[in-house]
């Protein structure tokens, strides 16, 4: 798996307004706006994250994901 790979895989399963991925090919790094994080709580904001990795979380092909997730307003009070 590469960052491509997975960046293309959150932005087919999110709506994202911005996204970052980083890592070594098994342990990754994303930075994720999304307006479907409106309202949600920060665990059901990583929930919708993984449920876009699917099988790949679970037959370990993705080690391990760190994540910083945000709504658009609360991307924008970060610059």
């Amino acid at each position: 798996m590469t960052a491509e790979q997975l960046h293309q895989i959150i932005a087919a399963g999110l709506p994202c307004q911005h996204l970052e991925v980083s890592g070594d090919g098994r342990h990754w790094a994303a930075v994720v706006v999304s307006s479907a994080f409106e309202g949600l709580r920060p665990i059901a904001r990583h929930q919708r994250v993984y449920a876009t990795l699917g099988a790949r979380i679970r037959t370990d092909e993705v080690h391990a994901l760190s994540m910083k997730t945000y709504s658009p307003a609360e991307w924008a009070d970060q610059a």
